[in-house]
């Protein structure tokens, strides 16, 4: 047997020296707890809008007040929360010939240049659904805004609304809405034709979805139609990601299947509509139930309600690539109490998800957390009890600043809505 030498002797002390260390077991997420956020709305109000400021100095919020001396007059206001506090509330503009509606409400933008963006909708002709898009734009944080413009020059008395709103660039605005200028002559305006069409109708007279960019002067470039049949009366929603802007909708095929879909801006040209996942959902008339969109880079985040095999629910579906694809989706929620009316959200460590259920007498707000990518939820939280029920509470509004997550949200309380608010904080 050879002796150990001096260089053997070293070699097994350094061998000792590399043991590996213990494992160690992943630091549990922090929950989150349901805090009172106090807001500057504080009479009857309804139809908010919630979004992060451009340079990243608090949250924004809008809403419509009717006017106190019922004259059917409605003002558009806005308000900045930062440092802990509200601002003194803003009006943006005001109308007596407004189309007011729990479903089609105006949206905010905010750009690089620290220039805001609103829309809201204004009567066209007499009929129900006769309105159009106007827009506007603060250079000065909300102080003081433009004349509008109508982002719809069709002249055609039908509905234009369900707008998204996202930063084109640094000084333009990009905005989507729904046409209904082909719907002209086709009932569309009767009572009921703004929840649901007769199956088989004419593709000619179906509900386009359209897009364009307005500049700093409010300039207007070219508008691109991105779908010749979709849902009539569905929200829209918007986001840039790292690759363009991504617009997800509500379709509708010939055959009345009414699938979440997403439409991709990409090396100059928008790209044609994309089902998220077939969900085959046959419907015969509008849910009146939206998707939502978030995006962090390239990673994105659709959230949608479906009533697909009879069943209403939530799913949510990530995609790495910009909305290229989409993985197979998650259900959060089933059965008869799910409302949807989805709200998702998306930063560094977690995807947002917020939606209603209605039960009993009341309905309630839900929110769960997930990593980014979907992998492995996080928590679930019912972040309040409404007492209205029905339409009437609208759509929940979701917007991540401060290290978490603010919500808005609509209630009736004695016929008479209502804003509340909420933030998630880390415990």
């Amino acid at each position: 047997m050879r002796p150990f030498t001096p260089l053997a002797l070293l070699a097994l002390v350094a061998l000792a020296g590399c043991k590996p260390e213990p494992a160690t077991t992943p630091a549990a997420p922090a929950l989150h707890q349901v805090a009172t956020w106090i807001l500057p709305a504080t009479g009857h109000a309804a139809q908010p809008d919630l979004i992060v400021a451009a340079d990243g100095g608090g949250v924004l919020l809008s809403w419509i007040e009717p006017d106190p001396q019922g004259d059917n007059s409605h003002t558009l206001k806005l308000a900045r929360f930062a440092d802990g506090k509200w601002n003194t509330p803003q009006p943006i503009g005001r109308g007596d010939n407004w189309f007011v509606n729990w479903a089609d409400t105006p949206h905010i933008a905010a750009t690089a240049d620290g220039a805001l963006w609103a829309h809201w909708l204004q009567k066209s002709a007499a009929a129900t659904y006769a309105y159009d898009v106007a827009l506007v734009r603060s250079a000065d944080g909300g102080a003081t805004w433009s004349a509008p413009v109508l982002v719809n020059d069709d002249g055609t008395p039908t509905e234009h609304g369900f707008v998204s709103l996202w930063p084109a660039t640094d000084d333009s605005v990009g905005v989507a809405w729904l046409d209904g200028r082909n719907t002209a002559g086709a009932g569309h305006d009767a009572p009921t034709a703004h929840d649901g069409h007769a199956a088989g109708a004419d593709e000619a007279t179906m509900m386009t979805l359209r897009s364009t960019v307005f500049d700093a002067a409010l300039q207007r470039g070219a508008e691109h139609v991105l779908d010749l049949s979709t849902c009539d009366c569905c929200q829209t929603a918007a986001v840039a990601t790292a690759s363009g802007a991504l617009l997800t909708y509500r379709d509708r095929t010939a055959a009345e299947i009414r699938d979440i879909y997403v439409a991709r801006f990409e090396n100059g040209a928008w790209q044609p509509g994309a089902r998220v996942h077939a969900d085959e959902w046959t419907m015969p008339a509008c849910p009146v139930n939206g998707p939502s969109i978030a995006a962090r880079g390239d990673g994105a985040v659709v959230g949608w309600y479906t009533a697909a095999g009879g069943t209403p629910r939530v799913k949510v579906a990530h995609s790495r690539d910009g909305g290229a694809s989409f993985a197979t989706p998650l259900v959060l929620d089933g059965g008869e109490a799910v409302q949807g009316r989805v709200s998702v959200a998306l930063d560094d460590d977690t995807a947002w998800v917020l939606w209603l259920r209605e039960a009993g007498d009341s309905q309630s707000l839900q929110l769960a957390r997930f990593a980014p990518d979907l992998s492995r939820e996080l928590q679930r939280i019912e972040v309040a009890t409404l007492q209205g029920r029905g339409r009437g509470t609208g759509f929940p509004q979701l917007a991540l600043a401060d290290g978490g997550a603010y919500v808005i949200w609509t209630d009736v309380v004695a016929g008479k809505p209502q804003l509340h608010g909420a933030r998630v904080v880390a415990q």
